[in-house]
Parts: structure tokens; sequence; C-alpha cells
């Protein structure tokens, strides 16, 4: 029996590696997606599953059909002009969304074993992995629909449902580890604030997308040259934007103060809220960079990123100090599947 016990948590603990490791690789493809956007590199293989009409892409324009402007010119948005760095910034972009999709579906097999004793967490890999192909169909739709603003965004909040399907079943699948936490934690209070956090978080988010929605018609009115005025030209979004920060800023330090009273309970919990905190200040950082210094490229992915890592992170919290709640119900399916 202990030999038995000891083989299930192994098993179960690498379990968690894998998922923490595909989360990891998918908040990386989020960042490559934010570095394509930021660079202007979406365009950057002009078809889609190939690029260029190659599955390894070209580095010099000689590598190209002759009259490839005429085939290609226009996706291309009238940059006809060749750019190799472009190009492999959104190709080496698709190669991390495929990678992460392999992780995926190596985290769904890995969930079979779960079965026999707690089928949310195979259904919650599956529900990750069915989106994540979804995802991927969307990626070849944003490039058909040659940037549509509203493919983008769906885009990307499908990649933040992935995320959380992914964290779910992770946390999930050690939840005995967190079921002293409830047990010592007014989880009523905390809940309270936190649900106002992830809402407001994720209203900001949307508000976040529009702000880039408006950027970019702006890139496509002033250009590159323009740059210094881009945040002028915004309007209403961005303003929105930046003054409802202010609200979120404030939920949060709410919530980080409640957290620490009792943080020192649980050293995964103390982690996760140093986490919060952490990603709270790089966002309010970037947030600033953003606005006041021409919107530096290298902070657009840092900005979209921490904003989804700050969700992640308010998700764990929620689930970690509501572990009870996934006991019982662990324990029903685990009794239901004996019967």
């Amino acid at each position: 029996m202990t030999n038995s016990n000891n083989l299930t948590n192994t098993s179960e603990r690498l379990f968690r590696r894998l998922a923490l490791l595909t989360v990891i690789t998918i908040y990386l493809l989020i960042v490559a997606g934010g570095i394509v956007r930021s660079t202007g590199s979406g365009m950057g293989c002009p078809d889609w599953p190939k690029c260029f009409g190659s599955w390894v892409p070209p580095t010099t324009s000689s590598q190209l059909p002759p009259n490839y402007a005429e085939i290609y010119g226009a996706k291309l948005k009238g940059e006809v002009v060749f750019n190799a760095a472009k190009t492999w910034t959104e190709y080496i972009n698709r190669l991390a969304g495929a990678f992460s999709g392999l992780l995926v579906f190596a985290t769904l097999l890995a969930s079979i074993r779960f079965l026999k004793t707690d089928r949310a967490i195979f259904y919650g890999s599956l529900v990750a992995f069915v989106l994540i192909g979804v995802n991927g169909w969307l990626g070849a739709k944003v490039v058909s629909t040659e940037l549509a603003t509203y493919m983008v965004t769906l885009h990307m909040l499908l990649a933040i449902i992935v995320v959380f399907a992914l964290l779910y079943v992770m946390v999930r699948s050690n939840a005995e580890a967190y079921s002293s936490i409830s047990s010592q934690i007014p989880t009523t209070a905390i809940n309270n604030v936190l649900y106002w956090v992830i809402g407001l978080s994720t209203i900001q988010v949307v508000f976040g997308t529009q702000v880039r929605e408006a950027m970019d018609e702006v890139i496509v009115r002033m250009g590159e040259a323009g740059r210094m005025y881009w945040i002028e030209r915004l309007g209403l979004p961005f303003y929105i934007h930046r003054s409802f920060s202010i609200v979120v800023f404030g939920v949060h330090l709410l919530l980080i103060y409640r957290l620490r009273k009792y943080s020192k309970l649980d050293a995964k919990l103390s982690t996760w809220a140093t986490i919060l905190a952490i990603a709270v200040a790089v966002e309010i950082l970037t947030g600033i960079l953003l606005s006041y210094l021409s919107v530096p490229a290298f902070a657009q992915p840092i900005h979209l990123t921490v904003a989804i890592v700050m969700l992640g992170a308010q998700f764990v919290i929620l689930l970690m100090i509501n572990a009870q709640t996934f006991l019982k119900n662990k324990s029903a399916n685990a009794l239901s599947y004996s019967h």
C-alpha cells in the first residue's frame, strides 16, 4: 500500500510539473504574440500554415519568387520590401504555438490516470486541449483576415482561458495540500475582495485591448515617424484605461493587505501573494513607461503578459483558499467511480 501511495504521489507531482511547464510555455507564447504585435510583424508571413509558400521562411528576398510583391502585396498592406526580421519573428511565434499545443496534448494524456479518482482534472485538461486547437485555427484566421482587430483580441482572450484551465487542473491535482488554508482563513471576506479584483482586472484587460485597437489605427495613420504623438491621438479608450487603473490598483492593495495577514499560514499562499504583488508593481511601471515614453516597443509585450500573470495569480489564490470545495468534489467523484 505504501509503495502504491508513493507511486501515486510521484505521478501527481510529475503531472503538476508538466501542467506548470505548459502554463509557463503559454505565457511565453503570449510574450511572443506581444512582440509580434509591437514590432508590426503580424503579416511577416502573409500565408498560413506556410510562410511565403515555404515551410522554412526565407532569409533574403532572393529566395522569394520574382513576382512576390504581386502575389502577396495586398496582404502585406503595401509593405512589399521583404523584412527578414519581421518574417522570422512571426514564424517563431507560430513555432512556439505549435510547441505549446504539443505540451497541452501531453498534459491531456497525463491526465487520463485521474479518470479513476478525479474526472474534473481530465475534463479540465481536455478543455485546454480543445481550446488551444481552436486558438490555432483562430491564428490562421488572424492572418487570413489581415489582422482584423476583433480576431486578434479573441485570439488573446482564448489563450487566457487556456491558461485558466491548466491552472485549475494543476491546483486541483494537489488540492489536499491546501485543505488547511481554507480552514484557517476567513474565506468569505477574502473571496468578496477576490471576486472584485478578478472582475475589475478582466474589465481592465478588455479596455486594454480597445486601447491597442485604437493604437493600430493611429499607427496606420501616422506611421513610426509620429510615435511621440500616438498617445495623445488615442482618445477616450486610453483615458478610460488609464483612469480605471487607479481603481484596479486600489482593490489589489486591499487584497494583498488581507492576504499578507494570513500568508504566514502557508508558504504556497505567501508565494502566490508575492507573485501577485510583483505583477501589480510591474504592470503599473510598464503602464507609466508606455504612457510617458512614447510607447516603447519593449514595454508592450511585458505590459500585456504581466496583466495575464496577474489574472492567473488571482485565479490560483481563489482556488487555493477554497480548496475544501474542490476536495469535496474530488471525494464525490472517487466515491461515484467506486460504486
